[in-house]
């Protein structure tokens, strides 16, 4: 089971339309595909994203940092080796999503080495989970019409609203809308990417008090000390953080310091080993937990799938894990299915999924 090679493959596959936020605007999957081989010839694969505005990463510092410094580093050990590998990628500061990606590999290759499903070694609860879709900046009639789609072509009835603009009315509206034309038929919960102030998000929640909004996601930054702490003692929901807790020291901080009552797990941030550690903390802190989307591909939602799946408490709500749907094409020898608002943990050993060689080679920039 030793590690024989590490690769760092960049690709980009179009949206079929923009998504757009407060923190930025995705208009093609610029990911990156990790692959780790075994001297066996076992291959794990996984997927790093990129988000700039957020982490910092690029595609190109991604390879960078995976070719010139993680690779040499782990090259040589064992799959079994796991906590040398974390150990020899922390210390590098920053880069969660390519230290997660060569994580996820890891435990990919595991997985087909020892002919189990990584979701069944990580904890099996179990096969599937309910989807959340996430709603990015557009007209109340252009969101409505997306969540209608979604909900009649694949029965997602949970949605996630992404908020932040100026002003607070813009989005207000898009939420009443939705809950008008949908009534109590659909879940409601909203993302800010710290695009509001704690005045404006608090001016924003007073105005949705009556739509049953469920969660309130990064509302505003958590570098507004007494502002977010403020805001989350007014906040009658769930307060999630999500981009200000990329480490479990982070949640600790937050959570302990009053400025959130609920985390949101990313696999592509924190991969299969630290989100199991804040797993822990979270159910030790005896708060909520959400498995949330870093705008993923088809093998990055997977990921989230297997991790969230394997356990009770981040199976209890739904998903992050439709985006996917709205970029032209994908990787996989067999595409991801979402049916009656579920989607369901695959067969087979590792996580479950093979590259389409043929299609990686069409669409990756490197050559």
């Amino acid at each position: 089971m030793k590690i024989a090679a590490i690769e760092a493959i960049p690709y980009s596959i179009p949206y079929t339309h923009p998504l757009r936020f407060a923190s930025g605007e995705v208009t093609h999957a610029n990911n990156v595909v990790i692959k780790v081989t075994t001297q066996d010839g076992v291959v794990g694969v996984a997927e790093a994203p990129p988000r700039p505005y957020t982490y910092g990463e690029t595609q190109a510092s991604i390879v960078a940092v995976v070719r010139d410094l993680f690779a040499p580093a782990i090259v040589g050990t064992t799959l079994l080796q796991r906590e040398q590998a974390q150990q020899a990628m922390a210390r590098t500061i920053g880069n969660p999503t390519a230290k997660a990606a060569i994580d996820m590999a890891m435990w990919d290759a595991l997985g087909r080495t020892l002919g189990q499903s990584v979701s069944s070694l990580l904890g099996g609860f179990t096969d599937r989970m309910r989807v959340s879709h996430m709603l990015g900046f557009e007209s109340p009639e252009r969101m409505v019409a997306e969540a209608e789609r979604m909900k009649d072509t694949y029965g997602i009835s949970t949605f996630k609203v992404k908020v932040g603009r100026r002003p607070v009315d813009l989005d207000v509206a898009v939420c009443r809308a939705l809950r008008t034309h949908f009534g109590d038929t659909i879940e409601l919960y909203i993302d800010g990417n710290r695009g509001w102030t704690a005045a404006e998000s608090a001016q924003a929640l007073t105005a949705m008090a009556d739509l049953g909004l469920t969660l309130a996601e990064e509302l505003n930054p958590a570098d507004d000390v007494l502002g977010r702490r403020w805001l989350v003692e007014r906040t009658p929901m769930p307060f999630v953080a999500d981009e200000s807790v990329p480490t479990p020291a982070d949640i600790t901080r937050e959570i302990l310091a009053g400025s959130a009552t609920a985390v949101s797990i990313k696999t592509a941030r924190t991969g299969f080993t630290t989100s199991h550690r804040i797993l822990g903390l979270v159910e030790g802190l005896g708060i909520d937990v959400v498995m949330g989307n870093q705008i993923d591909g088809q093998i990055g939602t997977n990921a989230t799938v297997t991790f969230g799946a394997a356990f009770e408490r981040t199976s209890r709500r739904a998903g992050e894990l439709s985006n996917f749907l709205d970029i032209s094409d994908d990787l996989l020898t067999e595409p991801l299915r979402i049916t009656n608002g579920e989607l369901i943990v695959r067969e087979g050993p590792g996580v479950g999924v093979d590259l389409d060689d043929d299609k990686l080679a069409h669409y990756r920039i490197d050559v």
